[in-house]
C-alpha cells in the first residue's frame, strides 16, 4: 500500500466511514432546531430579533471585545471594517496574496488596491518582516498618514489573515503599523477560538472580522461578525450595516451611505446554538489534530501544528508535501477515492482582477502554494 492509500485508510478509520468524507462539514448537535422554531414562532425572522442581540453578546464575550456586530457574511464585515478605519477610494491596503479571495475583494469593494506582501512559512500569515521591509523601502510618513513613494497613494490599512485558524504574528504587525500610522484590521474569518499570547484573535486590531459560513467551525448558514474594543467603532459598524438609518419611531431618514448587511434573526438563532458547542468542537478538533500528527509523523509527512505562544483552532488541517508534483498526486488520488482534499488558494496576484497590484517577491507564499493541502477537518461530535 502506498503512502497516499495509507493516508486514505487512516482518514476513513478516524471518521468511521467508507462513504464520501467532506473537507469540513457542520455539526448540529444542540439547540439549533429549538432556536429556529423559537424564531419562527416569534415571527421575527429577518434582521431584528432576540437572537441577533444574543449572538452579538456571545461574540463579544468569546472574543473579549467591547462590541460585536452581526453581519450577513465575513466579506461584508471586512468591507465595512476597512471603511471604518479610513480606507477610501484610491487608497492602498497592505495584505497577503496567500488568502481566500474575499480578503482582496473586500479591499476592492472600497475602491482601494491591495499591496500583496509575503507570508511567514511557519504561520502562513502576513509576515512582519515583509511589511517592515516594504515600508522601509516605499513608505513615507506625511501629514495625514503613510504614503507609498512609488504610487503616491495613501496606505490606509493593513489586513492580515489568520490562515486556516493559525494566528499570525499579530503583535509584531501592530507595532510596525503603529510606527507607520497604519491601522490594522484582522481578517479572523477562519480563526474563531484561536488565540495569540492568551488573547483571542480578532481582538488585537482596531477591528476584527469573523465568518460563519457553512464550512466554518461554527456556522449560521451564512453570516459574519465585526468585533472591536472601540465602542465608538462598533456602534458605527452597527449603524452602517443597518442602512445608516437615523433612530426614529416611524420616519425613514438616512444621513450617509449605508449597507443592508444585517444578519437575519433566523441565522443568528442557528449561530447561537452553534456557539454553545464551540468549546466541544474545538476540543474534538484538537484531538483530531493529535491523531493526525502522530500518524503523519510515522509517515515522515509534515503535518502543520500551532506555533509557540499560540492556540490554533485547527479549522482546516494541512499537510506540507515535498513539491508541486507530490501535491498534485495527493489531491488526485484522495479526491478520486472520495476523501475530499484541497490545495491552498492560488495567490491573489495570479487572478486577472488583481494582476496589476504591487507586490514583493512572494518567496514563502509561492513555496506554500506548491506544497500545502487541506485534509478532512470536521469535528466528529
Amino acid at each position: 500500500m502506498n503512502t497516499i492509500q495509507e493516508t486514505i485508510a487512516f482518514i476513513r478509520e478516524i471518521f468511521h466511514t467508507n462513504d464520501f468524507i467532506p473537507l469540513h462539514e457542520p455539526r448540529f448537535c444542540g439547540n439549533e432546531k429549538k432556536y429556529l422554531n423559537d424564531t419562527i414562532d416569534s415571527t421575527f425572522v429577518s434582521s431584528v430579533g432576540a437572537y441577533v442581540d444574543k449572538f452579538e453578546g456571545m461574540m463579544k464575550n468569546i472574543t473579549s471585545t467591547q462590541k460585536a456586530v452581526a453581519v450577513v457574511n465575513g466579506t461584508a464585515g471586512i468591507q465595512v471594517a476597512l471603511r471604518l478605519v479610513g480606507v477610501n477610494s484610491g487608497d492602498e491596503v497592505l495584505t497577503q496574496a496567500l488568502t481566500f479571495v474575499a480578503t482582496a475583494n473586500a479591499i476592492a469593494y472600497n475602491g482601494a488596491s491591495p499591496i500583496f506582501l509575503d507570508v511567514d512559512q511557519d504561520t502562513m500569515g502576513l509576515s512582519p518582516t515583509a511589511v517592515s521591509d516594504f515600508l522601509e523601502e516605499y513608505g513615507e510618513l506625511r501629514q495625514g498618514g503613510c504614503y507609498n513613494k512609488k504610487t503616491g497613494k495613501k496606505i490606509s490599512a493593513c489586513l492580515p489573515m489568520h490562515t486556516f485558524g493559525f494566528p499570525v504574528r499579530i503583535e509584531e504587525l501592530i507595532i510596525i503599523c503603529k510606527r507607520w500610522k497604519i491601522p490594522v484590521v484582522e481578517d479572523a474569518a477562519e480563526s474563531l477560538g484561536s488565540e495569540f499570547m492568551g488573547k483571542p484573535t480578532g481582538s488585537f486590531g482596531q477591528l476584527g472580522v469573523f465568518s460563519f459560513n457553512g464550512n466554518k467551525i461554527v456556522t449560521s448558514g451564512g453570516g459574519g461578525a465585526i468585533v472591536s474594543n472601540s465602542i465608538e467603532l462598533g456602534e458605527k459598524a452597527k449603524y452602517l450595516t443597518t442602512t445608516a438609518k437615523m433612530p426614529h419611531p416611524y420616519e425613514y431618514y438616512h444621513d450617509e451611505l449605508g449597507y443592508n448587511f444585517r444578519m437575519p434573526n433566523l441565522n443568528a438563532a442557528l449561530a447561537c446554538a452553534q456557539l454553545e458547542n464551540l468549546d466541544s468542537f474545538l476540543e474534538d478538533k484538537r484531538n483530531l489534530s493529535l491523531q493526525y500528527k502522530s500518524f503523519f509523523n510515522s509517515q515522515d509527512i509534515k503535518f502543520r501544528t500551532e506555533m509557540p505562544n499560540t492556540k490554533a483552532n485547527y479549522w482546516l488541517m494541512c499537510l506540507e508535501l515535498e513539491n508541486r508534483k507530490d501535491r498534485d498526486s495527493f489531491l488526485k488520488e484522495t479526491n478520486e477515492s472520495k476523501v475530499m482534499t484541497r490545495p491552498i488558494w492560488q495567490l491573489m496576484y495570479r487572478l486577472p482582477m488583481f494582476d496589476y497590484c504591487q507586490r514583493d517577491d512572494q518567496k514563502n507564499a509561492e513555496f506554500l502554494e506548491d506544497r500545502i493541502v487541506n485534509i478532512p477537518s470536521s469535528a466528529r461530535k
